[in-house]
């Protein structure tokens, strides 16, 4: 098991991107593809403490669901945000990285150096 996580989407260019630097890096994470098993509402809410921005940050807004649930209501509680995500997870921004050095929502994809081994911006 890997001490590499990554909530990893294949349709999208910047998750692939994430997910061939890692490797390059010589690491092999583990792939949590979110779509087919995606994280609980208290999973998402860890993610966004661990990130250290708010769990908005994890939504991904250009979603035709996010106008179509009522996600743009700033009155919503990280509760009420999380399960929605949980319930939709295409609405979660990927990808979603975890190390021993954070956890970090990797866009741009470069953002991911900050947490590789080896990497000058990891130093």
């Amino acid at each position: 098991m890997s001490d590499i996580k990554i909530f990893h989407n294949p349709q999208c260019g910047t998750s692939r991107n994430v997910l061939a630097m890692i490797r390059a890096s010589g690491e092999e994470p583990d792939i949590i593809e979110y779509l087919k098993t995606p994280p609980s509402a208290e999973e998402l809410k860890a993610l966004a403490r661990a990130t250290g921005e708010p769990l908005r940050a994890l939504l991904r807004t250009k979603q035709a669901e996010y106008l179509e649930q009522g996600l743009d209501d700033p009155g919503l509680t990280d509760d009420q945000l999380a399960a929605a995500m949980a319930a939709t997870p295409i609405l979660i921004n990927r990808p979603i990285v975890v190390t021993p050095r954070g956890t970090r929502l990797c866009r741009p994809a470069e953002r991911v150096a900050e947490l590789l081994p080896g990497t000058a911006a990891a130093r």
